[in-house]
């Protein structure tokens, strides 16, 4: 059966999951890479950064069940580019002619366009549609395997909220970033639907699972 899954999503103690300000070269705006420092230190993370090596401890562990079983994936337009790539036609995204997907990619937004096929098996497809619309779709195109919800915080939420997803991983920062865009906002009692482990590792980060109950 085809779950739909969200990994290594970060977030600040005040439950911050990107930061404010948004720009071309501030994916995370204000935030920049603090949310991220535990995964790019990560064998798993380093190459994002053109890094070689990286630690293979309890973050690693966690970092690298991204991947496996992903058959596509469902983004919001803010992860795939800053305010205005809609107005962009030769945007394809930040992260070169190979993205990390390979799978199917659909990316929600009120402005589609055609799909962009790049490089290692990614395509961008573009959706105006609702979260559960977007997440027929995307089964359809993984084949059998799992969905994976790519965020930002929004369609993360979005989907948790029309309780759409079997499987959310989070992970705590140290750090307090007062401002940006929250994951929690409107998921009162979100415990009740799953049952929850806490992972805490020398890094200083919080591993969170919430599994469906």
């Amino acid at each position: 059966m085809t779950r739909t899954r969200i990994h290594n999503l970060s977030m600040s103690l005040d439950g911050f999951a990107t930061g404010e300000g948004q720009a071309p070269d501030a994916p995370f705006g204000h935030a920049g890479q603090r949310l991220h420092e535990w995964m790019i230190a990560t064998r798993f993370g380093a190459p994002i950064l053109g890094r070689t090596g990286g630690t293979v401890g309890v973050d690693n562990a966690f970092a690298q069940q991204h991947e496996p079983g992903i058959g596509a994936e469902i983004m919001g337009a803010g992860k795939f580019g800053p305010p205005g790539w809609q107005d962009d036609a030769d945007w394809r995204g930040w992260w070169g002619s190979n993205p990390p997907f390979h799978t199917p990619t659909f990316v929600l937004t009120h402005r589609p366009r055609s799909p962009i096929e790049m490089a290692g098996g990614t395509t961008f497809h573009f959706l105006d549609a609702s979260p559960a619309e977007a997440l027929d779709v995307a089964r359809e195109a993984a084949a059998g395997q799992d969905v994976r919800i790519g965020g930002g915080p929004t369609v993360a939420r979005d989907f948790i909220a029309a309780g759409l997803v079997d499987h959310v991983h989070l992970v705590q920062v140290p750090i307090v970033l007062g401002r940006g865009v929250r994951l929690w906002d409107g998921l009162e009692a979100l415990e009740a639907d799953y049952a929850i482990e806490a992972v805490s590792t020398p890094s200083g980060v919080t591993h969170l699972t919430f599994t469906r109950s």
